[in-house]
C-alpha cells in the first residue's frame, strides 16, 4: 500500500487559527514579468483571455496587431491592459517582427514568455476536402499557422536563454483525430504540436519551455470560418463531460499558470482546455 500524501495548507497547520473556513484561491504570479501576446483580433479572441489574465498576474505586456484595418479594434484592448508596446506585426513581414522583437529588447531587455495565437488558411482551402486543397493555400496555411510560431521562438530565444521563458500556441483536438469540417487545419494543427514537442526538446537546456493548449470550440473571429461552426458549438456541448463549453477567460487562466514559475517542470505538452471533450469521441 502506497504512504497517504499529507499537503500542509493554512487549514492544516498545526499553529493555525480554528474556524479558518476560507479557502485560499492561488493566482500565479507573474509580477516582474514580461510576454509578448500576438494574434488579439477582438474581446473575444483566445489571445486576449489570454492577455487578461496575464496582466492580472502582474505580467507587463506587448500586444500586436495584423494590420491597419485590426489596429481600431486591437489599440483599445491593449491600452486598456496598460501595454507598455503595441505595434503592428504580419507574420509574413519580417521587417515588422524585427521591428517589435526589437522594441522589447530595448525596453526591457529580456521576454519571459510569448503567445502566439495566429491561424490562417485560404478559405476555397479551408471549405475543400483535405484531399482537393491547393499546393498554394497549404503552403499558406503552414507558414502562417506553424511555422510563423518557429520563426517567433527562433527571435524569443536569445531574450530568454539567461532567464528562461515560456512559448505557447494555439492548437485543437482536430489535430488527433478527424474533426468534421476543420479539413486543412487538422494537419496544419498536427504539424505545429510536433513542432512544439521539438521546440521543447531543442530550447530546453536554456530552461525555456513550450507547449500548445487545445482549447475546446470556443466562439471567436478566428472560428467563424468554419463551416457548420455553431452546429460544431452544439455538439461539443452535449458530449463534454461537464456538458459546457470553456470561456476565453478558462483558456487564459491555464496559461497564465503555464508561463509561471509554478509550471518550471513541464514543458512539451498539448494541454487540452475543452471541459474533457478530447476524451470522448
Amino acid at each position: 500500500m502506497r504512504p497517504a500524501l499529507t499537503c500542509i495548507s493554512d487549514e492544516t497547520r498545526p499553529d493555525a487559527q480554528p474556524n479558518s473556513s476560507k479557502q485560499v484561491k492561488h493566482m500565479s504570479d507573474l509580477t516582474g514579468k514580461t510576454g509578448l501576446v500576438a494574434g488579439i483580433a477582438n474581446e473575444h479572441s483566445l489571445a486576449y483571455g489570454c492577455a487578461k489574465a496575464f496582466r492580472k498576474a502582474g505580467a507587463d505586456l506587448a500586444i500586436t496587431y495584423l494590420n491597419e484595418k485590426a489596429e481600431p479594434h486591437v489599440r483599445p484592448l491593449a491600452e486598456g491592459l496598460g501595454s507598455e508596446i503595441i505595434q503592428p506585426m504580419n507574420v509574413t513581414e519580417p521587417d515588422q517582427v524585427e521591428a517589435v522583437f526589437s522594441a522589447i529588447s530595448e525596453r526591457w531587455g529580456k521576454l519571459d514568455f510569448l503567445l502566439h495565437a495566429i491561424a490562417y488558411a485560404p478559405k476555397d482551402d479551408l471549405h475543400a476536402r483535405v484531399t482537393d486543397c491547393s499546393l498554394d493555400g497549404f503552403l499558406t496555411a503552414m507558414n502562417i499557422s506553424c511555422h510563423s510560431f518557429i520563426r517567433l521562438a527562433r527571435r524569443a530565444e536569445p531574450l530568454m536563454r539567461e532567464n528562461g521563458g515560456c512559448l505557447l500556441t494555439m492548437t485543437f483536438y482536430g489535430s488527433e483525430r478527424v474533426v468534421e469540417d476543420y479539413n486543412l487545419m487538422g494537419p496544419v494543427k498536427a504539424a505545429l504540436e510536433s513542432s512544439v514537442e521539438y521546440l521543447a526538446a531543442e530550447l530546453g537546456r536554456d530552461e525555456i519551455r513550450v507547449h500548445a493548449i487545445s482549447p475546446g470550440p470556443v466562439k471567436t473571429r478566428a472560428a467563424s470560418g468554419l463551416a457548420d461552426f455553431d452546429e460544431l458549438l452544439e455538439k461539443a456541448k452535449a458530449q463534454a463531460p461537464g456538458r459546457q463549453l470553456v470561456t476565453i477567460d478558462d483558456v487564459g487562466s491555464v496559461a497564465a499558470f503555464l508561463v509561471s514559475d509554478d509550471a518550471r517542470r513541464l514543458t512539451g505538452n498539448a494541454v487540452h482546455v475543452d471541459a474533457g471533450l478530447h476524451v470522448m469521441s
